[in-house]
């Protein structure tokens, strides 16, 4: 339910203007669905899409990054999934763009022995909340993809987790947002608020920009006492010109570690991707290149031929349950759609869809409802 103090702003942004802070998919896809709804949208960010979304591989991964525990997170997940292949050729009919959405399916591939027994762990976890995973031997994780290593013993398909090009969409979603009416303020800005009340943006250049209602969308700069920068680094390699040596996304357990293989249709091979709490560190080091290339290249040994085109680093926004923040907080006018941690490129049209069935004074879904910042004041008066 929407919660009580939200409709007054609700109200206002129906018959005014509302600005977006921050510019990655979420924030664009916000801007864009906004102004489908009728609303005068502003986007405020110096380098739209430079961010997280940025480094983000495009894993639509709802059962593979399934935790113990996180209930709330699978129902939006799932929720999210479902209906990403509508949002994507949406977003493809209204900008002319390709999104690089690929329904290719995961498979889960463990090294050894110890890396096999904690596959099947997870495997039986996903399968009782009546997930469909299946298992696989070594050998047939190899007839899958013949370019596994020899020593892969095992793993599950999981047919139904894809990927999109998280580049490619948000140049289209850019492109819609623009064609839709989305103005641009290539600015930062921090949210302005008088008496308790968001009333619009402080842009760097010292000038306000008044609005019925702000959107959060800065990621892991969004603060707010809750979310927090987790760092994650990344890699880009380039396969031979008609040449994959996947066809599908691979996420593997090598002696306890995690790394991943994404392959693009483009040629691009993305590995990744490291999980470190350093606060707002953005720098690449050798030791986590290193690491990622050693455990792609124990999985797949073809990886060591393959060109290395880019390294990046940027931080995920991280809440203390891996729960977004979506909905209004204790500041009147400021609607948070932030903390989305390793899914944000999955949950950015759910997310988009919430904020503007909030703006305009709507009752968002259960699944969206659970993700209220408004949960961990609750928590702390022992609700």
């Amino acid at each position: 339910m929407v919660p009580s103090g939200d409709p007054p702003a609700a109200q206002r942004a129906a018959r005014g203007d509302v600005v977006v802070l921050g510019g990655g998919l979420v924030g664009a896809a916000c801007a864009w669905r906004l102004t489908q709804r009728g609303h005068r949208v502003a986007l405020v960010d110096p380098d739209p899409g430079g961010g997280s979304s940025r480094a983000a591989a495009g894993m639509l991964a709802p059962v593979n990054e399934l935790r113990t525990g996180e209930d709330d997170l699978l129902a939006l997940c799932l929720l999210a999934a479902a209906g990403f292949a509508d949002f994507a050729a949406a977003v493809t009919s209204t900008s002319g763009l390709p999104t690089g959405y690929r329904e290719c399916g995961t498979l889960a591939v463990a090294l050894d022995a110890g890396d096999r027994a904690r596959l099947s762990q997870i495997r039986s976890a996903q399968q009782s909340l009546g997930l469909e995973v299946e298992g696989l031997t070594g050998r047939e994780c190899r007839v899958l993809e013949p370019l596994l290593d020899p020593g892969v013993c095992g793993g599950s398909l999981i047919r139904h987790d894809h990927q999109v090009d998280p580049r490619e969409l948000f140049s289209a979603l850019w492109t819609a947002g623009q064609r839709a009416g989305v103005e641009h303020v290539p600015q930062l800005g921090e949210v302005l608020v008088q008496d308790g009340c968001a009333t619009g943006v402080r842009l760097a250049d010292g000038t306000v920009r008044r609005a019925d209602l702000v959107v959060l969308a800065t990621g892991a700069a969004a603060g707010q006492g809750r979310v927090r920068p987790v760092k994650g680094q990344i890699l880009r390699l380039r396969m031979p010109k008609g040449e994959h040596v996947l066809q599908r996304t691979v996420r593997g357990l090598v002696r306890d570690r995690e790394v991943y293989l994404v392959p693009r249709e483009n040629g691009e091979l993305v590995v990744g991707a490291t999980s470190e709490d350093r606060g707002f560190d953005e720098r690449v080091t050798a030791g986590a290149v290193y690491e990622l290339l050693r455990d792609a290249q124990a999985l797949v040994p073809a990886v060591t031929e393959l060109e290395l085109v880019e390294t990046m680093a940027r931080c995920r926004p991280g809440s203390p349950d891996n729960l977004p923040l979506i909905g209004f907080g204790e500041v009147e006018g400021l609607l948070l759609a932030t903390g989305h941690h390793r899914n944000g490129v999955l949950l950015a049209a759910v997310t988009a869809e919430a904020v503007a069935t909030l703006a305009s004074g709507g009752t968002p879904s259960p699944e969206i409802a659970a993700c209220s910042p408004k949960r961990f004041q609750k928590a702390a008066e022992g609700e």
